[in-house]
């Protein structure tokens, strides 16, 4: 399996004849407001560019997972560090098959979208040659998850590729160690931005959770929602000093924008 990492929570998936992208905000650099203007500097989303070879990469998509949205069904309100009018307007385009949560599916299909699964919390379904099975995701601690609308993550399974685990934006949650423990994961995704509004506290897991995703993983772990929006302010540096420290840093992947790992299935 390899794993192209484009930018923030951008990236595909490359299965034998599949290419599953995930999350795309696929807008130029500055087009979006930013998303903190007090507690972070108020800088305009995205705050780098796409690299160089997201376009080739992104052209042979097949199929795309959408973790969240939108909130309430309202277009000013959408997430659109994961699914902005470039990447909708690139998947009508190409009428790419979408799977998402089953309260996004009608919000999605009204914008022209090519909705072929929508799941719900720990729902299992047939998809490609594999399964996919969506496991909740908890934008925040307390009422700001309320504020921010849920999402899902995604585990899924295809023959012959490595199992992977796509937290999602979410905090640390019992439903996060359930996906970790149960499933076992041999790829794990985690959004590692600690991301923060102007108000309440993290829709992120701050970074001590972090710390606790990778060391309940059981194999491999890929960080990424890093050094692409305003309201994320850990670095990769910043994560790699703490992964040494911590001890584990030779199980954690920080992708560079642009980069491709290659993962092979465990034979263990």
């Amino acid at each position: 399996m390899k794993i192209h990492h484009l930018r923030n929570a951008t990236f595909v998936i490359e299965a034998g004849p599949h290419h599953i992208l995930v999350d795309p905000m696929l807008s130029d650099k500055g087009a979006l407001p930013p998303f903190a203007y007090f507690r972070h500097s108020p800088r305009r989303n995205p705050i780098v560019e796409l690299p160089g070879n997201a376009l080739p990469i992104i052209d042979k998509v097949t199929l795309c997972l959408v973790t969240h949205s939108q909130k309430f069904g309202i277009k000013a309100l959408q997430h659109t560090d994961h699914l902005d009018d470039a990447g909708v307007s690139f998947l009508r385009a190409k009428n790419i098959p979408v799977a998402t949560r089953a309260q996004d599916a009608s919000y999605l299909k009204k914008n022209g979208l090519n909705v072929c699964q929508a799941l719900n919390d720990w729902q299992s379904r047939l998809i490609l040659d594999g399964e996919i099975t969506a496991i909740p995701a908890r934008h925040g601690h307390r009422w700001i998850h309320h504020l921010m609308a849920d999402g899902v993550g995604f585990y899924l399974e295809l023959p012959g590729e490595p199992s992977i685990y796509i937290s999602g934006d979410t905090v640390y949650t019992k439903d996060v160690e359930r996906a970790l423990e149960e499933f076992k994961p041999e790829i794990a995704v985690v959004a590692a931005g600690s991301a923060s509004l102007d108000v309440g506290g993290p829709i992120l897991m701050p970074l001590e959770d972090i710390i606790s995703f990778f060391q309940k993983a059981p194999h491999s772990v890929i960080a990424n929602h890093l050094e692409a929006l305003n309201h994320c302010p850990t670095t990769r540096l910043q994560l790699q000093r703490e992964l040494e420290r911590s001890g584990l840093l030779s199980k954690v992947f920080i992708p560079r924008d642009g980069e491709t790992l290659t993962i092979e299935k465990s034979t263990c």
